[in-house]
């Protein structure tokens, strides 16, 4: 990997968490029963906060740009979510969760002047986006702007991420891996566990069918490890995915993204100290 991408892909692996925070708060959770949502299960507020920018989308728009998960599984929670609060309620509430999280969590340091300038580049590394083929960024982009520097910050860390997310999802269709290949062969390379990738929904036979598939294409052993053809094509997935998500951080150019990376640490050190975040993802975060 370049030091470009290898860039790139650092900056991924520091805003998730301050994107990702809002799935695992209790802060999001209360802000969410308080729309009408059950909370005995995090998959509710899930898929109405981040879908919510789409507007009222059914299931099936839902599932295409989510990707991973099981069609049986968005159906559970889409469009039951409208019928609990509509999208802009929920793009309201959600930057109340944050808020309160983010104040939590932080403390003072959401006042700080190194916040505003770490919100100010991530900020316009976000307005370089294009977000061209990219449903979720696109969403997310036509949201208008916080006032406050540490919503800013988090609006663009989510821009930043879709933008990345949506372009992975490009990579795994050019490398003819469909939703549910596109998880059995990340396990399959130990992104993380067979377990982990259950909470997207795919039935025992449904994980089989596709382990078989990608054992025909010489993809995957008998125990669902990778081969070294597996290896190599996700390897190239993720060297697709940091391609096509460098754009914004050419933008804001090396100077202004080495700095916004020096700012981000102590932010990223704090959400992850939360313990809020789970130690395995499906994202590979860490992994890859």
């Amino acid at each position: 990997m370049t030091d470009e991408l290898g860039r790139v892909r650092q900056m991924w692996h520091l805003l998730e968490p301050l994107h990702a925070v809002l799935y695992y708060a209790p802060q999001a959770f209360e802000e969410a029963a308080a729309l009408g949502h059950r909370t005995d299960e995090r998959w509710p507020s899930y898929f109405a906060w981040r879908a919510a920018p789409l507007g009222e989308a059914g299931a099936a728009q839902v599932g295409a740009a989510f990707y991973s998960f099981s069609p049986a599984m968005v159906r559970r929670y889409v469009p039951d979510a409208w019928r609990v609060a509509s999208p802009a309620e929920v793009i309201a509430a959600r930057l109340r969760a944050v808020d309160r999280t983010y104040r939590d969590v932080l403390g003072d340091a959401v006042a700080s002047k190194e916040l505003a300038e770490a919100a100010g580049l991530a900020r316009r590394a976000a307005e370089a986006a294009d977000c061209a083929g990219r449903p979720l960024a696109a969403a997310n982009s036509a949201l208008p702007w916080a006032d406050e520097p540490h919503l800013v910050l988090w609006q663009a860390a989510t821009r930043l991420r879709e933008h990345r997310g949506d372009g992975h999802l490009a990579a795994l269709l050019t490398a003819g891996l469909d939703p549910v290949e596109s998880l059995v062969s990340f396990a399959g390379i130990g992104a993380a566990p067979v377990e982990t990738f259950a909470s997207r929904g795919w039935s025992e036979a449904e994980w089989t069918a596709a382990h078989e598939r990608l054992v025909a294409r010489g993809l995957s052993a008998a125990d669902g490890t990778a081969t070294a053809d597996g290896r190599a094509l996700r390897a190239e997935v993720e060297r697709r995915t940091d391609r096509m998500a460098a754009a914004p951080w050419a933008a804001l150019g090396p100077d202004d993204t080495a700095r916004l990376s020096e700012l981000l640490g102590a932010y990223w050190v704090a959400m992850l100290g939360t313990g809020l975040l789970p130690a395995q993802n499906t994202l590979g975060i860490g992994k890859v």
